[in-house]
C-alpha cells in the first residue's frame, strides 16, 4: 500500500472552516482510493493543517517519525494555503520523495468573503515557494481539481505509481548471472551510472550457478517440488524428464542467488553457454520469475530490465523484455514483437506452453534447448520503455510510449505477437537515429503518464515521450 505525508494547506485570513472540511475530504479520498495518510490532526495544530512557523516544524518531525512508510508527499489547498509554511514543512522533514500539488476550486455561487477559496491563486504561491526551495513537485491534470473527481482520483493512481517508480529505482537491486554473450554487444550497459541512480547490480559467474545445481541430489525436496511448481505453472507434454530435472535443479539455485541478495529482477546469460554446459534453456525459470513481478530479462541486459522493473512498480503486473523483430506486411504502424522466449505467463493469458528453442537447437542439439515458453500474446493496451546508459554523455537516456497487441495473425515460433504503434515510423527513426538497442521492455499497464514523470521530473533522466494520442495525466515540474 502507497503511503502518503498529508499537508492541509491554510491562510487565517481565508475562510479556515474549509481547511476543516477539506481536510477530512482529502483523508476519505485517499482511503478509498487505497492509499495510506500521515497528517496532522486537529489535536496537533488548528484543523490539523499548516499555516505557521510551529505548524511546519510539527508536520516536519511528524514525517521524520513516519520517514520509512512515506512514499509521496501530497499538499491540498482548501483554501488560499499558506505557502511558506507548506515548503518549511516539507524542507525541515528531509524527505526526499515526490510531492503532488492539488487545489480546490471556487464554486461561481459561494464566492461571497465567507466561502471563497482562492486555492486557484494560492497554488501558484506554492508551488513559487516549492521552486525556490528547489523541491520537485508534480502537478494535478486541472489546476484546480475537486478532490472527490475522477480526474482527481486517476491523478492519485498516477502518483501513487510515481511514487512507486522513484522510490523503487532508487533502491533496486538486481542480479546479473554471466557474462554477456560476446556477439551482444547491443547489451552493453554502465554499472556505474545506474550506481549513480540508486541502482545496485550484483553479479554471479554461470560456473558458480551449473556448480551449486550439480550438487543437488535428483530427490531433493526442493528440486521434488520446483518440478511440480514448473509442470503447475506451464504445460510441458513431450518434454523429456531428464531437462525438467535439470530446469528444476536450476531454479532451486536461481532462486536462493535472489533471496540471498534480495534482488529485485534479473538478467541472464544464455546464448550459448547454458545450452552447451548445462543442457536447458533458462527460459521457463525466468518467466516464471517474471510472472511473480521479479523480471527477469535475456541476454544480460540490465539496462533493459531497468525498464522492466520500473513497469511492474507503476502497474503491478509482470513485464516482458521483446525484440522489435519484424514488419507485419505493409502496415507502417504494425510490426512483430518476439522472443524465444521466456515471456512470463501473464502476457499470453495462460494458455502458453514449453517446447524447444528452435533457433539455436541446430548448433547445441535439440535435446539441449528445452525450456522455451511458447505463443501468442494475447491482444492488450500497453507501455512499452527502453531504459540505456549513454556513457558519452553521462547519462541514463528512455523512450517510451503505449499501443496495443492487436489479434492479428501470425505463423512463427518463441513468443510473438503484433503490436500496433501510432505513428509507428517515426518511434522506429527516433530507435535508430539515436543507437537504442533492439530489445524493448513491455507491460500490460498504461502507465507511460506515471514513467514520464518519475523519470523526468524526480530522477533527471532525459526520455522521448512517444505520442500516445492523449494527454499525459500529471505534468511535471521541470525547472
Amino acid at each position: 500500500m502507497t503511503t502518503l505525508g498529508v499537508i492541509v494547506g491554510n491562510r487565517g485570513f481565508f475562510p479556515s472552516h474549509l481547511a476543516k472540511t477539506g481536510r477530512e475530504t482529502i483523508l476519505r479520498v485517499l482511503a478509498e482510493e487505497g492509499f495510506d495518510a500521515v497528517c496532522l490532526t486537529p489535536e496537533d495544530t488548528v484543523y490539523g493543517a499548516v499555516e505557521t512557523w510551529e505548524d511546519s516544524k510539527k508536520c516536519a518531525e511528524l514525517f521524520k517519525a513516519h520517514a520509512e512508510e512515506i512514499d509521496g508527499i501530497l499538499v491540498t489547498l482548501p483554501n488560499f494555503g499558506e505557502e511558506r509554511g507548506i515548503a518549511d514543512a516539507i524542507r525541515l522533514s528531509g524527505l526526499n520523495v515526490p510531492v503532488l500539488v492539488q487545489a480546490t476550486p471556487d464554486e461561481p455561487g459561494r464566492m461571497d468573503i465567507s466561502q471563497r477559496r482562492d486555492s486557484f491563486c494560492g497554488k501558484m504561491s506554492a508551488c513559487n515557494n516549492l521552486t525556490q526551495y528547489g523541491i520537485r513537485y508534480s502537478l494535478t491534470t486541472l489546476h484546480t481539481v475537486d478532490p472527490e473527481s475522477d480526474s482527481f482520483r486517476q491523478d492519485l493512481r498516477t502518483f501513487g505509481a510515481v511514487c512507486r517508480v522513484v522510490n523503487g529505482l532508487r533502491t533496486a537491486r538486481f542480479g546479473q548471472m554471466g557474462a554477456r554473450p560476446a556477439a551482444f554487444i547491443t547489451v552493453r550497459y554502465s554499472e556505474k551510472l545506474l550506481q549513480q541512480a540508486g541502482i545496485s547490480v550484483e553479479s554471479v559467474d554461470l560456473s558458480e550457478i551449473f556448480g551449486r545445481a550439480a550438487r543437488l541430489a535428483d530427490d531433493d525436496a526442493a528440486v521434488v517440488a520446483k518440478q511440480g511448481e514448473i509442470r503447475d505453472y506451464i504445460g510441458t507434454d513431450g518434454i523429456p524428464q531428464e531437462a525438467l530435472l535439470r530446469m528444476a535443479k536450476f531454479a532451486v539455485v536461481y532462486e536462493a542467488w535472489v533471496n540471498d541478495h534480495e534482488l529485485n529482477g534479473t538478467a541472464v546469460q544464455c546464448w550459448t553457454s547454458m545450452e552447451e554446459f548445462y543442457g536447458v534453456v533458462p527460459c521457463a525459470v525466468m518467466s516464471m520469475l517474471s510472472n511473480r513481478l521479479i523480471p527477469s530479462a535475456c541476454e544480460t541486459d540490465i539496462a533493459g530490465l531497468v525498464g522492466m522493473y520500473a513497469m511492474v512498480l507503476a502497474s503491478g503486473l509482470p513485464s516482458a523484455l521483446l525484440d522489435w523483430n519484424n514488419n507485419y506486411g505493409d502496415d507502417p504502424d504494425k510490426g512483430v514483437v518476439f522472443h524465444c522466449s521466456n515471456l512470463p505467463q501473464d502476457v499470453f493469458g495462460g494458455e502458453a506452453k514449453m517446447d524447444y528453442q528452435e533457433i539455436i537447437a541446430g548448433s547445441v542439439g535439440k535435446e539441449n534447448t528445452y525450456g522455451t515458453v511458447v505463443g501468442q500474446i494475447k491482444p492488450t493496451p500497453l507501455t512499452y520503455c527502453r531504459v540505456s546508459t549513454d556513457d558519452e554523455m553521462g547519462t541514463i537516456r528512455v523512450y517510451l510510449g503505449e499501443g496495443e497487441i492487436t489479434a492479428d495473425p501470425v505463423d512463427t515460433f518463441g513468443g510473438y505477437g503484433v503490436i500496433r504503434v501510432p505513428a509507428f515510423q517515426r518511434l522506429l527513426h527516433h530507435i535508430c537515429a539515436n543507437g537504442f538497442e533492439h530489445h524493448v521492455a513491455m507491460n500490460r499497464g498504461q502507465v507511460a503518464d506515471a514513467l514520464y514523470e518519475a523519470f523526468t521530473n524526480y530522477l533527471g533522466w532525459d526520455v522521448y515521450l512517444h505520442d500516445t494520442e492523449r494527454p499525459m495525466r500529471l505534468q511535471p515540474y521541470q525547472g
